[in-house]
């Protein structure tokens, strides 16, 4: 079945074209009803008019309040009959307005193997710490930051010589694959929490 997504975004919105690429390409069975940014001069919000997407962008003076602007993207979402919020380079932390309105159904990507390097600085804490492997993770986003069920990961091996920004580059190769493999897992219905709150995939 296709399922109806919201994406929030902050950026310049490399994985919400992931997305749509994955969905013009028929291989996502999904749509895009709308794109959130927290910032008018996101280029992602381009990518969304180029693709014929709804857009909301929120002044900071909703923003200032954290709590409110979420009601206000809940309600949003909600009216459009969005199935599962995805945050594609979201710089804001969601809260329970979101939250409670879409349980178990707001998607974060995050660019290391939690819950090694949580934060908003991963790539480049990985990257200082000298490790071999390091990767992507998707999960759901609860109230603890970066801490909700893992639905997928996949490592990568960092080559010796690699500077940050061609760490970087590759980190964002691997996230424009899993990002929309995770999302097809839902929408194939295959992804379910359980009880101790970690991520059943069915069929695996």
């Amino acid at each position: 079945m296709s399922i109806r997504l919201g994406v929030l975004v902050s950026g310049s919105g490399t994985n919400l074209q992931a997305i749509i690429d994955r969905i013009a390409a028929g291989t996502l069975d999904a749509t895009v009803e709308m794109v959130v940014s927290s910032r008018p001069d996101a280029y992602g919000l381009k990518r969304a008019e180029a693709a014929g997407i709804q857009t909301l962008t929120l002044s900071k003076e909703v923003y200032a309040d954290p709590i409110t602007a979420d009601e206000v993207i809940a309600a949003e979402l909600f009216r459009k009959g969005v199935d599962y919020v995805i945050m594609a380079g979201y710089m804001r932390m969601v809260h329970e307005p979101l939250l409670a309105t879409f349980p178990d159904r707001v998607v974060n990507l995050h660019p290391a193997l939690l819950p090694s390097f949580p934060g908003a600085h991963a790539i480049r804490d990985a990257y200082e710490r000298g490790v071999k492997v390091t990767g992507v993770t998707v999960h759901f986003a609860n109230a603890d930051y970066d801490a909700g069920p893992i639905i997928a990961q996949r490592p990568l091996v960092v080559e010796e010589g690699w500077s940050l920004d061609e760490l970087e580059a590759h980190i964002h190769e691997v996230e424009h694959v899993l990002y929309p493999d995770a999302i097809q897992l839902l929408a194939e219905g295959r992804v379910s929490v359980r009880d101790d709150r970690t991520v059943a995939i069915a069929g695996r």
